[in-house]
C-alpha cells in the first residue's frame, strides 16, 4: 500500500460510559465427540472514571430458531468491581452446550452460528458498553498429510478436500462495501467453493467480508502483509527485511488478529506470499499466536485474570505457517513450484505427472468476460480481437492489441504445447463470436481442473486454490467473474466440478468416475451414460445400478466404451447422471462436448444453424425493486419411439431446498404445488397472476447447446456499445445445455435500478430469443 495514502476505509467513532468493553476472545471446546461443548469467554474491561465501577457484566448466547425468533440458550451475569483508571482482563465461567449445532464448511453441512452479546451495567449510570458477534461452533485442525505431503484441513474431525481460489481484493480503488462483499461470497459459495486465500499482496478486508464468509461457510486464509515481488523475493531482489517498520507492522498485525480471531471462517493464519516475514516478525507472530492460559483452566465462578498480558496470547485455535509455499503448501520448502498460469491442455490436469505437490497455494489459467464488459470498460480499440499467427512448428501465437495487453490478458494458446483452444470451434469472425468461444473453452478448462484435482482426492492431492477467482480492476487475468459482476463460463465449470457429490469422466482414461467428498455413504445409486450425436440421435448409452461410493472418496464406475466403438462421430455430446435408485432423484449431472483424439470442434460451427425448438415457462415474483424468476425450460425436440431413462429423472440444479427444490413450473399447477407457492410468496409483496409460457418454432432434433440467461434493462432504443445489463444476477445455473426430452429449472434472483423494468434474454449457441416475463 501506498505509504502516503492516508485514510482511505471508514472511520467511526463510538460513545461509551464510564467501563469499556475491549477484545473479547470466543474460544470453544469439545469433548464426547462433540456432544459436549464449552464457550470460553474472555476480554478486557477498561475503567475510565475516576471512581470505583460497580459493574453487572452479563453475557448471553441466543439462536434463531425461525424467522427472526431467538432461543436463549444462555445468559450469565457477574458483579464486579474495577478500580478508578484500571484495565483489567476477566474470565466468563465456562458456557455448556449439549449438542450444540455445528459450524460446517460449504457442501458439508450448515453453518450455525450463534449470537453472543456481552454487555456492561455500571452502577448509577446505566449500560455502559456492549458488544456482540455470530459464533460457530467448530474445530479446525491442520496438518502435513504423510500420504500426500500436501496440508490437511479437518473440520469437526471430518477431512476436507479443499476447493477454493485465491482473493485479491474486492475494489483497486478501495470503494469497499458490504453489498459488493455479499455478492463477491454468495459467488465463491455458488461456485461450491470451500477457501478463499486472502493474498498477501491485498489487505485484510473489512468485518462484513468474513461475516459473510461466515453466513456461506467460506474458510478462510489469512496472510499478513508480506509478498515476495516487493519483500525480498523480487526480480531484480527486492528489499529483503521490508516491511520498513517493523513495529507498526506488528502493531497492525495484533489488531488484525484480534478483529477477525472470532470468525468461524478463519482457518489460518500465513506469514506471507511466496516469502516469510523477516525473523524477528516470524517469531513474534508465532509468539503472539498462542492461546490464552485462562482457558481450560475455569474454577466455574468467572475470575479476573492477573499478571498475565492479553497481547501475548492472541488466538491458539488455528494453525500459523510462515509461507504459501512452506509447510505442506507446493514443495513445502519456499521453491517456486506453484502455478501454472496459462493455457492447459484439460486432459493434463488428470495425468499423474502434472502437478507433484499434495496443495497447490496457485494455478491459474485464462479469464475473457463476455463482450459486453469489453465494451463497457473499453475504448473501441480495446473490441479487437486477437490476430492468430501461425507459427512454423504449427502452433498458433495469439497477438493481442495493446489495451489487452495492459489488462493482462493471458492467451488461449501455448505455442509449443497447448494449441489455441477458442480456434478449435473455428475462426472467431468478431468480438462477440470471440468471447462465446471463449465461455466454451472457460467452462471446460476449470472444470478439468477440479476434476482432476478430485480424481486423485487423497492419494495425490489435498486440496488447490485457483489463482484467482476475481480481479480488483477490469483485468483480463484468471477470473470466474468481471469487475463489473458478470459471470464468465469458467464460474459454471467451477460449480459442476466442486459440487460435493460429483459425476465426472476423467480426460486422460475416459473412465467415469464418482466423486463423493460428503460424510456419508451413497448407497444403490445408478450412474447413466449417454452419447448424442450433431444430428440428434444417441449412439451409446449405458447405465450401471446398485452402486455404493465410500465416504470421502472417489471411485472408478467403468471405462467408456464410446468413441472405441465402430464409426465413432468426430465430435458428440456426453451427458453423465448420478442419481438414486429409489426415487430416480438427480445426485449430480454433467455434460461434456467431445472430439476424437486429434480432432477439433469446428464441426459445431454449422450446428449454430440448428434450431431446436425450446419450452421456457416462468414465473415471476417481486418485492419493491427484487426479483427472483422461476423458469422450466424443455428441450421439446424428440426422436420418435425414443425409450429414455432421462425421462424418468427431470432434472433441478441448485435452485434451493425445501419448498422449492419440490417447484415445478407446469402450466396446470396441482393444488399441492399452489399451496407451495403460497407459502413461499408470502415473503413477497407482488406475484405475477400467471405462468408464462414461450414456445421456439424450432423444426431440428438435437441438443440445445450452451444456453446461457442474463438480464436487461428493458429499452426501446439502445445506443452502440450501451450496456443494458443488469448485475449481480445470482443464476442457479447457468451455460448449460439440454439433450431432447430434458427438462431443467433454473432460480434467477436480482435487483434492478428504481424505475426500470427488467427483461430476460435466453441465448446459446444454436438459439437466441428475448423472453419478456414481466
Amino acid at each position: 500500500m501506498d505509504r502516503n495514502t492516508g485514510i482511505w476505509d471508514e472511520v467511526s467513532l463510538s460513545i461509551t460510559g464510564p467501563v469499556k468493553i475491549i477484545d473479547p476472545h470466543l474460544v470453544s471446546s469439545f469433548f464426547d465427540g462433540y456432544k459436549r461443548a464449552y464457550l470460553h469467554t474472555t476480554l478486557e474491561l477498561e475503567n475510565r472514571s475516576g471512581w470505583v465501577a460497580e459493574c453487572s457484566l452479563k453475557i448471553q448466547v441466543t439462536t434463531e430458531v425461525e424467522n427472526s425468533i431467538c432461543l436463549v440458550e444462555h445468559l450469565h451475569t457477574q458483579h464486579l468491581s474495577i478500580p478508578p483508571g484500571a484495565r483489567v482482563q476477566y474470565s466468563f465461567p465456562e458456557l455448556f452446550f449439549y449438542k450444540p449445532n455445528l459450524w460446517w464448511p460449504n457442501g458439508m453441512g450448515e453453518q450455525s452460528l450463534y449470537n453472543i452479546t456481552i454487555a456492561t451495567d455500571v452502577e448509577g449510570f446505566g449500560e455502559s458498553d456492549m458488544w456482540d458477534h455470530l459464533f460457530g461452533f467448530r474445530k479446525i485442525e491442520s496438518y502435513i498429510d504423510s500420504a500426500t505431503g500436501g496440508r490437511l484441513f479437518k473440520v469437526n474431525g471430518q477431512p476436507i478436500f479443499i476447493r477454493g481460489g485465491n482473493w485479491i481484493l474486492s475494489d483497486g480503488l478501495l470503494r469497499l462495501s458490504k453489498k459488493r462483499y455479499e455478492t463477491d461470497i454468495k459467488f465463491h459459495a455458488a461456485m461450491n467453493f470451500n477457501m478463499m486465500r486472502c493474498w498477501g499482496g491485498g489487505l485484510a478486508e473489512r468485518p462484513e467480508f468474513y461475516h459473510y464468509c461466515d453466513v456461506n461457510g467460506l474458510l478462510v486464509w489469512q496472510e499478513f502483509w508480506i509478498t515476495g515481488d516487493v519483500d525480498g523475493r523480487g526480480d531484480p531482489i527486492s528489499n529483503p527485511n521490508g516491511p520498513l517498520d517493523h513495529d507498526l507492522f506488528l502493531l497492525c498485525a495484533r489488531d488484525t488478529i484480534k478483529l477477525l480471531r472470532n470468525h468461524a471462517s478463519l482457518a489460518l493464519w500465513v506469514g506471507g506470499n511466496e516469502q516469510i516475514p523477516p525473523d524477528d516478525i516470524n517469531a513474534a507472530l508465532k509468539l503472539d499466536l498462542r492461546l490464552h492460559p485462562s482457558f481450560g483452566n475455569d474454577n466455574g465462578n468467572g475470575r479476573v485474570v492477573e499478571d498475565t498480558d492479553p497481547s501475548q496470547y492472541l488466538d491458539g485455535t488455528r494453525v500459523y505457517v510462515q509461507g504459501s509455499m512452506w509447510d505442506g503448501f507446493a514443495d513445502g520448502k519456499g521453491n517456486f513450484t506453484d502455478g501454472p498460469y496459462e493455457i492447459q491442455n484439460p486432459e493434463n490436469f488428470f495425468k499423474d505427472n502434472y502437478y507433484k505437490y499434495g496443495f497447490n497455494p496457485e494455478v491459474g489459467s485464462v479469464g475473457m468476460p463476455v463482450a459486453a464488459t469489453i465494451r463497457a470498460t473499453m475504448p473501441k480499440e480495446g473490441w479487437q480481437i486477437p490476430l492468430f499467427k501461425t507459427l512454423d512448428n504449427g502452433y498458433v501465437e495469439e497477438v493481442p492489441n495493446a489495451i489487452w495487453e495492459y489488462h493482462k490478458y493471458i492467451p488461449y494458446s501455448k505455442p509449443g504445447s497447448v494449441h489455441d483452444q477458442v480456434l478449435q470451434y473455428g475462426t472467431p469472425q468478431d468480438l462477440d463470436d470471440f468471447c462465446l468461444k471463449a465461455q466454451l473453452v472457460n467452462y471446460v478448462q476449470y472444470r478439468a481442473l477440479l476434476e482432476g484435482w478430485a480424481s486423485h482426492m487423497w492419494s495425490k492431492f489435498t486440496g488447490v486454490l485457483i489463482w484467482k477467482t476475481q480481479n480488483p480492476w477490469t483485468g483480463l487475468r484468471g477470473q470466474f467473474y468481471d469487475h463489473l459482476l458478470d459471470q464468465t463460463g469458467g464460474f459454471y465449470g467451477c460449480r459442476s466440478a466442486a459440487e460435493p457429490i460429483h459425476v465426472q469422466l476423467n480426460l486422460a482414461n475416459y473412465c467415469i468416475e464418482v466423486v463423493n467428498t460428503t460424510s456419508d455413504k451413497l448407497s444403490d445409486v445408478a450412474v447413466e451414460a449417454s452419447v448424442w450425436d450433431l444430428e440428434g440421435s444417441r449412439p451409446y448409452c449405458s447405465v450401471h445400478e446398485r452402486l455404493s461410493v465410500p465416504p470421502k472418496m472417489t471411485v472408478t464406475i467403468t471405462k467408456m466404451k464410446y468413441p472405441e466403438s465402430e464409426n465413432p462421430k468426430p465430435v458428440y455430446f456426453l451427458l453423465l447422471r448420478l442419481y438414486r435408485m429409489s426415487d430416480n432423484g438427480i445426485l449430480s449431472r454433467n455434460f461434456y462436448w467431445l472430439h476424437l483424439p486429434g480432432g477439433d470442434y469446428t464441426l459445431l460451427e454449422p450446428y449454430r444453424m440448428k434450431k431446436i425448438p425450446l419450452k421456457i415457462t416462468s414465473k415471476v415474483i417481486s418485492q419493491d425493486s427484487t426479483y427472483e424468476v422461476l423458469m422450466k425450460v424443455e428441450n421439446t425436440s424428440k426422436k420418435p419411439n425414443l425409450e429414455d431413462q432421462l425421462h424418468k429423472n427431470n432434472f433441478c440444479h441448485g435452485v434451493g431446498n425445501g419448498a422449492l427444490e419440490k417447484l415445478t413450473l407446469d402450466i396446470n399447477e396441482n393444488k399441492q404445488e399452489a399451496r407451495i407457492l403460497q407459502k413461499l410468496n408470502r415473503l413477497f409483496s407482488r406475484e405475477s397472476n400467471s405462468l408464462k409460457l414461450v414456445e421456439t418454432n424450432g423444426v431440428d432434433v438435437g441438443v440445445a447447446f450452451f444456453l446461457h440467461f442474463s438480464v436487461h434493462v428493458s429499452k426501446n432504443v439502445i445506443k452502440e456499445g450501451e450496456d443494458t445489463r443488469v448485475l449481480p444476477v445470482h443464476y442457479s445455473d447457468n451455460y448449460f445445455s439440454l439433450v431432447p426430452g430434458e427438462i431443467m429449472s433454473i432460480k434467477i434472483t436480482f435487483e434492478v435500478p428504481p424505475g426500470n423494468t427488467p427483461r430476460i434474454t435466453l441465448n446459446g449457441w444454436n438459439f437466441s430469443e428475448d423472453i419478456t416475463v414481466l
